[in-house]
């Protein structure tokens, strides 16, 4: 019997994907020794669709030195010029299961649209052969009872993922230039001998842009209707980011319009539409509680708590793997798994493929891509919603802790004033939360463990809580550094002045000062400095739990103990008496004995007391 390392060595491949090929049953007559495998001598390398050693397995031959597709949505570009990881199968699995509507919630930038146009390539009827875009492709080895519907369908195909504007007046006049370039795109129904005169006159409305709102709600079904006429065959509706203008409605005080519209141009499209052969939607919120989708009994909707097509958006284990070992860059798995791995959709675990894609691209330079291409209003929106419970968990999230929340997939934007607790819903579908653990509830929502994905939505964590406690503008970033050089420094007078400059700034915000506040205050405070600390809140050690800990991650480091006290209308003789007691609390309960254990030697221990905006620290 041989281990994962020998194997690996063998095959040219990483010892984590010999692990993973053993989880996966895919090595004959693997078995596992306490916590290692053990692997029969002559096991033949499974083919798992990755290449060896430098060399490519015809599947992936057609990548070799291509640029990776930054950027790229449209699928027939994407698999002839970039660097392509096969999709594909999802037509299979959606085929297999013979959904009429099916919507699919991920998170923003992963694959959704690119998807959508696979499916409208795959499906659509051409005048050019469509099928050599996946004749090299996985789909096509599943034989003809697939292939078959390759090239079948008319297809009406639209994207709202650019329909951002700050009034409804703006996002109806891009709606309608939208479905005015899709009906031009059907150009043959023009002379179509097979439409009756009114559909023709409609028609010519749309392409001119003359038609009203009311008018424009109903052309979803209107040309499905002329497109059945005209084919034979009832076409196949794509709306991709159908949920955007509603978010912009809802940031943008449209939000009744937008709703109002969309209900009706949903229904015609999808319910009770003898038009429509199949139907996609794409979005990060599942819009139900707004009657969006009011009646809809055959809309089958896939979350990121679902499995079926869990491996679809976002890349899984394998295909990150193939994609470093293409590029040359094997020895950067972990650094990119720490980054942008994380996520699990249905049970498959899953990687931000906007930020590999990136990170490859960039010569493997760790940083917040995703996070950069787009404004963070769910965060804001959450922020301004938090109680002092919740602000509390998103602390505990920011030191990488789980945390246990309720988990509504129905969950709209203005049920956030309705119930605070529904942010978790809301973080988790639009991917800055990760399901560590789920239990299905009688009402059908989720209790589930949460947390942090990865380093990258730490990142934004870090920034966004961390403007939100500086009240964005009542104290500028500097203060923020200041404090975290006194730190380093062990510099008392310049601690205490830059947390008295940051209370001082920002009066309104202190008005109630409870201990637990302060102590977010400065949880929040020192979050930036989490590279260089690992920081730990309410943890027991010696004789008691101490507030805040920063275990060093360098020995060149101190560690760091801070013990918190607070109480209203002090004067400076019994604040300096209450910061004494604080600091004279992390001898008395032994609050060193967990970092002493650890090896750290140098401790800096601070006894911090609050007063309204009053701080005294005490510090050895």
């Amino acid at each position: 019997m041989m281990t994962c390392r020998e194997k690996a060595e063998e095959w040219g491949i990483s010892i984590r994907a010999v692990n993973q090929l053993c989880k996966s049953g895919k090595i004959t007559g693997a078995v596992k020794n306490g916590k290692s495998w053990e692997i029969p001598d002559d096991a033949v390398r499974p083919a798992d669709g990755r290449v060896s050693s430098g060399k490519y397995i015809k599947n992936n031959a057609t990548n070799e030195k291509k640029p990776l597709p930054i950027g790229i949505s449209d699928y027939v570009r994407a698999q002839s010029e970039y660097y392509y990881v096969d999709k594909t199968l999802l037509i299979r699995d959606f085929l297999d299961r013979k959904t009429l509507v099916s919507l699919f919630t991920r998170p923003r930038r992963f694959g959704k649209t690119l998807n959508m146009d696979m499916l409208r390539v795959f499906f659509e009827i051409s005048d050019e052969d469509t099928s050599r875009y996946f004749i090299d492709k996985k789909i096509w080895k599943c034989g003809t009872k697939y292939t078959e519907h390759q090239g079948r369908y008319p297809v009406i195909f639209l994207s709202f993922k650019d329909v951002k504007f700050d009034s409804w007046e703006a996002t109806i006049e891009k709606i309608a230039e939208l479905l005015q370039e899709e009906f031009g795109r059907h150009s043959e129904l023009k002379s179509s001998k097979r439409l009756e005169k009114f559909e023709q006159e409609y028609y010519r409305k749309v392409l001119e842009g003359k038609a009203n709102e009311v008018e424009l709600s109903a052309s979803l079904q209107k040309l499905s209707k002329m497109l059945f006429e005209h084919y034979g065959m009832a076409p196949v509706i794509i709306i991709d980011e159908y949920d955007t203008p509603i978010q912009e409605g809802y940031t943008k005080d449209f939000y009744d319009e937008i709703i109002s519209f969309m209900r009706n141009f949903f229904s015609g499209g999808f319910k009770d539409n003898r038009y429509l052969s199949y139907g996609f939607l794409t979005g990060i919120l599942r819009i139900a509680q707004e009657s969006i989708f009011s009646g809809l009994n055959n809309l089958s909707v896939n979350s990121v708590m679902d499995e079926e097509y869990d491996e679809f958006f976002g890349f899984t284990e394998p295909e990150v793997c193939g994609l470093l070992e293409a590029y040359g860059v094997n020895d950067k798995e972990e650094e990119l798994k720490a980054w942008y791995d994380g996520y699990l959709f249905g049970n498959k675990e899953i990687y931000n493929p906007w930020s590999v894609i990136n990170y490859i691209s960039k010569g493997c330079l760790p940083q917040a891509y995703w996070v950069n291409t787009g404004k963070n209003e769910i965060l804001d929106d959450v922020l301004q919603t938090a109680n002092e419970e919740i602000t509390e968990k998103l602390y505990a999230l920011l030191r990488g802790e789980q945390v246990v929340a309720r988990i509504d997939q129905n969950v709209v934007y203005r049920s956030l004033a309705e119930d605070p607790a529904n942010i978790y819903s809301l973080l988790l579908v639009a991917g800055y939360l990760k399901t560590t653990k789920k239990e299905l509830q009688g009402d059908g929502s989720w209790l589930c463990q949460v947390s942090i994905p990865n380093r990258e939505i730490a990142a934004v964590y870090k920034k966004e809580i961390l403007s939100h406690l500086m009240q964005i503008g009542a104290i500028d970033r500097t203060t923020a550094n200041r404090i975290a050089e006194s730190l380093y420094a062990q510099d008392l007078k310049k601690l205490q002045k830059g947390i008295a400059e940051y209370m001082n700034k920002a009066i309104s915000f202190y008005d109630s000062g409870t201990e637990g506040f302060y102590h977010g205050l400065v949880l929040g405070l020192i979050a930036m400095m989490d590279n260089q600390y690992r920081i730990k809140s309410n943890r027991e050690s010696g004789d008691g739990r101490y507030d805040i800990s920063m275990f060093p991650r360098d020995r060149k480091y101190p560690g760091i103990i801070m013990e918190l006290k607070s109480d209203k209308d002090l004067n400076d003789k019994k604040l300096d008496d209450l910061s004494v007691e604080a600091l004279n609390q992390i001898d008395d309960k032994r609050y060193d004995e967990e970092m002493l254990e650890d090896g750290i030697k140098n401790i800096l221990k601070l006894g911090i007391a609050f007063s309204g905006k009053k701080v005294k620290i005490r510090m050895k």
